[in-house]
């Protein structure tokens, strides 16, 4: 049996440090993006449509010494996220460290050491502040923790990054299902709809267009497990659920707050804060309910498919429409009932039929790949702390 040694990890690294602190010049033409914690998304860099940019000179000034041996983790406000440096063009915020790895460490199994709930666990203990949470470098280079022999890290990490692999495969199929929906909606009911189509309001489709309320309103307060309870957060920019991001609620808070319980096809839309974020509801994240930052849509399925009406929400016109209903206040917000006055098309039901009937098959195979999902994702979140433990051996792994 190997030996598992104990080390910190900042004796694992040539370098701890974090990016800038304080603002740089922006350049809107500049080739280098400003990034921060939160564009750091399941080990990649995510860039947003918000991401700042700086100019050649800027990222001169400012550049890490950062290399194909580096992590990235979020540490101040959005903690815990971690990324690989793939030669991005970037400068750092200080809401994020970078990590160069000596070469005694596989690096991903390090990767696969931040984002195990050992390693969550102890820099939220570490983090200080109130309103927004900072972990200090110093704590970070004191973690300490077990590791095998090198040879024995890259049968571990290789068994974790095969899972990692499958579930990025179909999550890029999936975004191309979408992407092949959301063609072919816009080419037939919207680019070709015809001025004799009927004009109709959202509320006339939806036998429900409501929201939630936050347990606390009635004195509850949320759970380690439960019942999902889905906050904006939840939803992504791009259609879908970050289920990492799922809250929970107990079955007495969830029978006080029935009035927004989620049922299969109901379609969410954010409605305070950020808005305009969509996602479809199907049956892997249910029973599950939602606050008031959150509007359900419940589709009339006699008159049409819930897929038709989250396909004309993705839609640029229906998004520039409920943008110039956005109340700006102390935060944005929409309205229920400015959501159920938005017009569309509704085109015949022959033209509804035969278009629908081509789309319908595309999202149920993103269905299928969406099970598959969560299935490989509880597989991979089930084995990674009995690996990095060593509770679960790698069978004939390299001495």
């Amino acid at each position: 049996m190997t030996e598992w040694k104990e080390y910190k990890l900042g004796d694992l690294c040539t370098k701890i440090g974090d990016g800038l602190h304080g603002t740089p010049v922006y350049e809107n033409r500049g080739e280098y993006y400003f990034i921060n914690g939160n564009n750091l998304v399941n080990g990649k860099i995510k860039i947003k449509e918000d991401t700042k940019k700086v100019n050649e000179s800027e990222y001169l000034k400012h550049a890490k010494p950062i290399n194909e041996r580096t992590l990235l983790l979020g540490i101040n406000g959005t903690i815990g996220n971690v990324a690989y440096y793939k030669n991005e063009k970037f400068i750092l915020g200080k809401s994020a460290c970078y990590m160069n790895l000596n070469d005694e460490v596989d690096l991903n199994f390090i990767y696969y050491t931040l984002i195990n709930k050992d390693f969550q666990n102890y820099i939220e203990e570490i983090a200080t502040g109130t309103t927004i949470l900072n972990v200090p470098l110093k704590g970070l280079r004191e973690y300490s923790f077990k590791i095998p022999p090198l040879p024995e890290q890259t049968a571990i990490a290789a068994i974790l990054s095969s899972l990692d692999d499958k579930i990025d495969l179909l999550h890029r199929q999936n975004a191309t299902l979408e992407k092949m929906a959301e063609a072919l909606f816009r080419q037939w009911f919207v680019e070709e709809a015809k001025e004799d189509w009927e004009t109709k309001k959202v509320k006339e489709v939806c036998s429900v267009i409501t929201k939630g309320t936050t347990p606390t309103t009635f004195g509850k307060q949320f759970k380690e497990t439960g019942i999902n309870f889905i906050k904006a957060e939840s939803l992504t920019d791009v259609g879908g659920f970050i289920h990492n991001k799922f809250a929970f609620i107990d079955f007495e808070t969830d029978e006080m707050l029935k009035r927004s319980r989620i049922q299969k096809g109901d379609i969410l839309i954010t409605i305070a804060g950020t808005i305009g974020r969509i996602a479809y509801t199907t049956e892997d994240i249910l029973p599950a309910n939602t606050n008031q930052a959150i509007g359900i849509m419940r589709v009339n399925n006699e008159i049409i498919h819930p897929y038709f009406l989250y396909c004309l929400f993705r839609t640029s016109e229906i998004r520039d429409d409920f943008d110039g209903r956005v109340v700006h206040s102390v935060q944005p917000n929409l309205s229920l009932g400015e959501i159920g006055n938005i017009e569309y098309k509704m085109p015949p039901k022959e033209n509804l039929d035969s278009g629908m009937n081509r789309i319908i098959p595309l999202f149920q195979k993103k269905e299928k790949n969406q099970t598959q999902i969560r299935t490989l994702t509880t597989l991979r979140d089930t084995l990674l702390p009995k690996l990095m433990s060593g509770e679960v051996k790698v069978v004939n792994n390299v001495e």
